[in-house]
């Protein structure tokens, strides 16, 4: 990646956010963690962000529903949805709603790495008319 990554984890569980964080950020990346859906959102509205790693069970605010809500905001970040809960209707939903791409967990190092730096190359792409 030519430039730093800028990513919010967003999770619920504590310790599998911090810890993602921490793994983005030892490969170069700068990376921020939200523990709620309405945490991500307020946070995006005040900072920018290439990149949100978004579980889909969230308490409260759910990932499509804060999925939902940053489309409506116009947020330029790439999402990705990441969960251990999966099924191809949830995902074609979130495909649809424009989410990025869909991970399952537990998730490989290497794979996430891929998919951010995807889905970071995709933005920059369209933010320079690409």
């Amino acid at each position: 990646m030519s430039e730093r990554s800028k990513v919010l984890v967003v999770d619920d569980e504590k310790r599998f956010a911090d810890n993602m964080a921490k793994l983005l950020e030892v490969n170069g990346l700068l990376a921020e963690k939200a523990y709620s859906g309405e945490e991500a959102v307020e946070e995006l509205r005040r900072n920018a962000y290439d990149v949100v790693l978004l579980d889909m069970r969230l308490p409260g605010l759910t990932g499509k529903g804060t999925l939902e809500r940053l489309r409506e905001a116009g947020v330029a970040a790439k999402v990705i949805v990441v969960t251990g809960h999966a099924s191809t209707d949830d995902a074609v939903e979130l495909l649809r709603l424009g989410a990025f791409d869909y991970i399952l967990k537990p998730c490989k190092t290497e794979k996430i790495l891929e998919l951010i730096d995807r889905a970071h190359r995709k933005k920059l792409e369209e933010e320079r008319g690409g």
